[in-house]
């Protein structure tokens, strides 16, 4: 609730304090007093313009500070906490602006921007009959004042969860559709790759391979000259004989000894063994040598077709084979896909409808609790002599492009003010008065859901007096029980039904003009109902009217 409000250098007034109650509080003076100031000053508090025609004439700088306390509006603290706010019980707004136009705004001593604060002045105070984008009067709201009335929340938290599980189905088909479409794009195109690749079936590390035996091949003459000149070696020098004639002397030396010397026999034949095999090895590998003679150009051929795959794919020659999986998988995915493809649609078609069931019950629900809010508002209407006007709830259902979270309806409160008058949107059709009478039908049955803790009326007595007049103060004074309200009123019988009531005056004083507030004592408050019943001349039968009035 608004606790205090600080003013300095704002228009008129060079220093204000003011500190305000719970219930129901009325603000009254003479016409061009400077009650709208104040309503201006708080309007800088909650996010409204700052225009240097409203610093002092003679002042280079105005500020204005408020503090609002018994703050408890998860939504608020929600929108503190995601911008690093202090979230304290009490919030203290102070916002300066200097005749350069340069402004600062400051939360809880924390500089914050007039967006932010905007944003933040919505959860504070409700000014109707001035702002017109603020609240109820703004039809981007109606939806959630009009659930709120009806405690819908669980309806609401269905149709939300229902809606966030179809359009991530929603999100599903549509991915895979196209990535179908695009792989079906280049079907043709995967299956000659996949073909192509297939006929080379190029293999890991077979480049290297190719390259390390094209290189053997080159040198295939000298090869076979080597392999033949080592072979002829072996068998000219006779190794094989002088070998047998060894393990002849080391076979009649073992006879003397108990083969004392049979490791140097077995040494020998093995030897024998192996000069053996190398012979036959070096036989073997100078026939292969040419045998393959015309080998290299099926080399050559492979490492060139090897290449040209692996530009094709702008890739390495070793990671073609990884290529050709990947072709191979696109195209198993588009039947895959396909078969797929069909599921995901039924599993979105059962989430949508599933969304439509739970935003028809919303709906059905929000038509009921339109009814009844309807019908609240209209007994409200006559004694607030509105009797010809109209209050409608309209539900629209929207098209399915604008569905959402919250249902397909949109919400908006239309009135019309004779009977022969289109209906349409509140804040489009009302007049000052009118507009502020129909917030106050609408307030005094939307309280007990209200978030907004202070609610500030302007002009809500235009145009009107008497029994009627005493019918808009008793219904400020029933919100009064409820939330904080103020009252910017011309009516003395609103005035009289006040639980404080506080006074604007312009004195003079040497050519200067300045505004003062004055909290009223019970005599005070007596004089200026007076005034109000009487006009300049206070007479003894308009205090005897007034102190009448104040018996509430």
């Amino acid at each position: 609730m608004l606790r205090s409000l600080h003013i300095n250098n704002v228009v008129l007034i060079d220093k204000l304090d003011l500190d305000f109650a719970d219930g129901f509080g009325v603000l009254t003076g003479e016409t061009g007093a400077g009650k709208s100031i104040l309503l201006d000053a708080l309007g800088l508090i909650l996010g409204r313009r700052a225009e240097t025609s409203l610093i002092r004439q003679g002042t280079d700088k105005l500020s204005v500070t408020a503090v609002f306390s018994d703050i408890n509006n998860p939504e608020l603290t929600a929108l503190l906490q995601e911008n690093e706010l202090e979230t304290a019980s009490e919030i203290m707004i102070k916002r300066t602006l200097q005749s350069s136009g340069i402004g600062k705004i400051f939360f809880n001593d924390q500089p914050i921007s007039a967006k932010l604060l905007k944003e933040i002045g919505k959860y504070l105070v409700e000014i109707h009959g001035q702002f017109d984008n603020q609240g109820l009067l703004n039809p981007a709201n109606h939806r959630a004042i009009l659930d709120d009335f009806g405690g819908l929340q669980k309806a609401l938290n269905d149709c939300g969860s229902s809606y966030k599980s179809y359009r991530v189905a929603q999100k599903k088909r549509i991915e895979v559709e196209s990535n179908i479409a695009k792989a079906k794009e280049d079907e043709d195109n995967l299956a000659h790759w996949v073909k192509e690749l297939e006929q080379i079936n190029p293999q890991v590390g077979e480049m290297a391979e190719l390259q390390t035996r094209r290189q053997e091949l080159m040198q295939a003459e000298k090869i076979i000259e080597n392999l033949n000149y080592a072979y002829s070696a072996l068998q000219s020098s006779d190794i094989t004989s002088a070998l047998r004639s060894a393990q002849s002397g080391v076979s009649r030396a073992n006879n003397l000894v108990n083969d004392k010397y049979a490791s140097i026999y077995e040494a020998l034949d093995n030897a024998l063994i192996q000069v053996n095999e190398a012979l036959e090895e070096l036989e073997n590998a100078s026939a292969d040598v040419a045998l393959n003679a015309n080998e290299q150009e099926n080399i050559d051929n492979r490492i060139f077709a090897l290449k040209d795959l692996a530009r094709k794919h702008s890739c390495d020659v070793d990671a073609l084979s990884d290529i050709l999986q990947q072709f191979k998988d696109k195209l198993n995915a588009i039947t895959l896909g396909e078969d797929g493809l069909s599921d995901l649609r039924t599993d979105e078609q059962k989430k949508r409808l599933a969304y439509i069931e739970s935003a028809n019950n919303l709906h059905k629900l929000r038509i009921k609790t339109a009814e009844k809010l309807d019908a609240l508002v209209m007994n409200e209407l006559p004694p607030l002599k509105m009797e010809k006007a109209k209050f409608i709830t309209e539900i629209k259902s929207l098209g399915e492009d604008r569905w959402s979270e919250q249902g397909f309806d949109d919400v908006c409160f239309t009135v019309s003010t004779n009977p022969n008058s289109p209906q349409g949107a509140i804040n489009k059709i009302a007049s000052g008065g009118e507009l502020a009478r129909f917030m106050l039908a609408l307030k005094v049955n939307l309280v007990q859901t209200s978030s907004v803790p202070t609610m500030i009326f302007d002009e809500v007595d235009t145009g009107i007096g008497g029994a009627v007049a005493r019918a808009v103060g008793e219904r400020l004074s029933r919100l009064g029980q409820k939330v904080q309200v103020l009252v910017v009123t011309h009516a003395p019988q609103v005035a009289s039904l006040g639980d404080y009531h506080l006074k604007v005056e312009k004195n003079t004083i040497n050519d200067i003009t300045t505004t003062k507030v004055y909290q009223l004592d019970d005599v005070a408050r007596q004089e200026e109902i007076a005034r109000m019943l009487s006009g300049a001349v206070v007479t003894d039968e308009a205090r005897a009217a007034a102190q009448q009035l104040l018996k509430k």
